[in-house]
């Protein structure tokens, strides 16, 4: 997936998940997504996606007002794709859209389903393939867990 791609990406599921505001995205290795979420959360381990969102959508220097920021593991990624039958380009896709929810104010830690019934229809309507929360209920079930890739690029992109 190149940057323009996923810029028009985040586009469409900002605009459909009724988040205003531009988002900044980055695709990182997994050590650098373990770094962001040790030095901002306080948690040192590499997770798949982290979700910065700005207080009352903060302007940006050029007058554009900013929602937030999505850190993507693209390690993660790649090995969920391959687990699940996707390509990574719809993996990143999937991990965007799950950020953009919590952007959006969606928690599934405590929204009793709110979240997973939101990402479910953006889902479908923006054609992707199974949703996290869906993904992740499932493998819990199932005592699936999840490793690390081998993608090494770094790749910005501003929706």
């Amino acid at each position: 997936m190149n940057a323009a791609s996923l810029t028009r990406f985040v586009l469409r599921a900002r605009k459909a998940a009724g988040l205003r505001g531009r988002v900044n995205v980055l695709v990182a290795t997994s050590a650098a997504i373990r770094s962001l979420n040790r030095k901002f959360l306080g948690k040192n381990k590499a997770t798949d996606v982290l979700s910065f969102p700005f207080a009352s959508c903060a302007e940006h220097r050029n007058g554009t007002k900013l929602a937030g920021e999505i850190a993507i593991s693209g390690d993660v990624a790649v090995q969920n794709a391959t687990r699940f039958g996707h390509s990574a380009a719809d993996e990143v896709k999937i991990l965007a859209l799950h950020g953009i929810l919590h952007l959006a104010g969606f928690d599934h830690e405590r929204d009793n389903g709110a979240m997973a019934r939101k990402e479910s229809a953006l889902r479908r309507k923006l054609g992707l393939p199974a949703a996290l929360i869906e993904r992740v209920q499932r493998a819990s079930k199932n005592s699936l867990h999840s490793g690390k890739g081998t993608l090494r690029a770094t790749r910005r992109s501003t929706a």
